[in-house]
């Protein structure tokens, strides 16, 4: 991971500094970006971080959205950038602000600045999350690997005992674990159950501290600047699951919204959403399903060619790895996009 953000860095930096950025903006600008936030809370000053990539300040946020407009980028609601896409409206380009899972610190941060700013913004929202029930097992990996010397979890039936001594050596633990989790059909659940047991983590307790209620999330959807999305009911890897399971998890957590909410969910977002989570399986069912759009985590600014494809939208990762306005820049020049994706526009396979 380091090495890869490292690699990234020196290509943004480098797109930036010669302005090659600015340069292809005409031509692989597209007509916007979907932007991708999760948590946004002030920072730490612990050591290991290991999931700092989804964190952005509030102070960094609110500077996203000033400098998305001062570039003369609109930012949109899901629903009126979809009748761009569908319309190949190029002018102004725009913007759309996505967080994804639900977090509290959303309402706690986020929230306020969105509505001082009025600037719209869609929460998809994973019904076990909201529900106090969910496992949001890669922050409770991390909570037990900060607090133990030697950490042992279950992958791929064994056991793997990882040292947790150092910042560096709990920093390589996390990363080993869940690198071995993605090649685990029941790596995450095995997990669960794991530090549960083994390590007396309060799940139940993750859940209400970390999360937003139904209450708070109906609270949310009250303002006007809000949309709310589905993104299943336990956050899996869809495409690890049979057709069936990946159906269910998908149907019955926009049931669930539409429960709870009062009506159904018209948007959905891939839990992990990268191309081993998410295909053309996948695209399908959330077309079948009735889903207005559907966005992945697949890195990319919007064409008109998505017009076709509304259900394996890309995104832009606004994260903690990459918190700099510099980047966001190249990023929304589309020049990552072009280089990253070999200049093909749409990757919806």
């Amino acid at each position: 991971m380091t090495l890869r953000t490292t690699a990234i860095r020196t290509l943004l930096d480098t797109l930036h500094v010669t302005g090659m950025h600015r340069l292809s903006t005409p031509v692989f600008g597209g007509l916007g970006a979907i932007l991708m936030f999760h948590r946004v809370r002030p920072p730490r000053d612990d050591a290991f971080q290991p999931n700092a990539f989804l964190e952005v300040t509030p102070e960094f946020l609110e500077q996203t959205i000033r400098a998305v407009r001062q570039r003369g980028i609109e930012i949109v609601s899901i629903d009126e950038a979809c009748d761009r896409i569908r319309a190949g409206a190029s002018e102004p380009r725009f913007a759309v602000l996505t967080f994804d899972d639900g977090y509290r610190d959303n309402l706690e941060y986020a929230v306020p600045i969105l509505e001082r700013e009025k600037a719209p913004f869609t929460i998809y929202v994973t019904t076990d999350f909201a529900e106090g029930t969910g496992k949001l097992w890669w922050i409770a990996l991390e909570e037990v690997i900060a607090a133990n010397d030697e950490v042992v979890v279950p992958v791929a039936g064994r056991d793997v005992t990882v040292d947790g001594r150092t910042a560096e050596a709990k920093a390589a633990a996390y990363g080993t674990i869940v690198r071995l989790l993605r090649s685990s059909e029941t790596g995450t659940r095995d997990l669960a159950v794991s530090l549960a047991e083994r390590y007396a983590f309060d799940f139940a307790g993750q859940g209400r501290d970390t999360c937003m209620t139904w209450a708070e999330l109906t609270s949310v959807s009250e303002s006007d600047l809000c949309t709310l999305g589905a993104h299943t009911v336990t956050h899996p890897s869809l495409a690890r699951l049979s057709d069936e399971a990946a159906l269910r998890e998908m149907r019955e957590g926009a049931e669930r919204m539409a429960d709870k909410l009062g009506s159904p969910p018209r948007h959905f977002a891939y839990p992990h959403g990268g191309p081993a989570d998410a295909g053309g399986r996948e695209f399908k069912a959330a077309a079948d399903l009735g889903f207005v759009s559907a966005v992945t985590t697949r890195h990319g600014v919007i064409y008109p060619d998505h017009s076709a494809h509304m259900t394996a939208l890309p995104r832009i990762s606004v994260n903690g790895l990459f918190q700099a306005q510099r980047y966001l820049d190249v990023m929304l020049s589309g020049a990552s996009t072009a280089i990253g994706n070999r200049f093909a526009r749409v990757n919806a396979a």
